[in-house]
């Protein structure tokens, strides 16, 4: 099972770095994804990240956030920098076999809890 934390509130142009830890296992050759849903929108892929480090981003994050994994502590962390409102979401994190791909959502399974983020002045 996977679980995040290090959401909160921040105001806009801030950071915040997320984790998403895995328990009861490892990491292994899973690719680990994070998704964010905003309110009253779908959830959407944001960031991906294989074993070996190689890392995949949405069009919309690409700049501003940095995904990076940790194989022996069976964590990713997801750096969220220049914030903006339209950043504001409940992120999630999940596994899947191997590869990326954020526009499979449904190929991702171990979803974590998730954790709010909220970007407001």
């Amino acid at each position: 099972q996977l679980a995040e934390s290090g959401g909160g509130l921040v105001q806009p142009g801030g950071s915040l770095r997320l984790s998403c830890a895995a328990s009861g296992g490892t990491l292994g050759y899973y690719a680990i994804g994070w998704f964010r849903q905003a309110p009253g929108k779908e959830r959407e892929g944001v960031s991906c990240i294989v074993r070996s480090g190689s890392p995949h981003y949405a069009d919309s994050v690409k700049g501003r956030f940095t995904i990076s994994r940790d194989n022996a502590e069976n964590t990713v962390y997801l750096q969220l920098n220049n914030l903006k409102p339209e950043d504001t979401a409940v992120f999630y994190c999940a596994a899947r076999p191997f590869a990326c791909d954020l526009d499979r959502r449904s190929s991702y399974g171990h979803w974590g809890q998730g954790t709010q983020v909220t970007v407001s002045s």
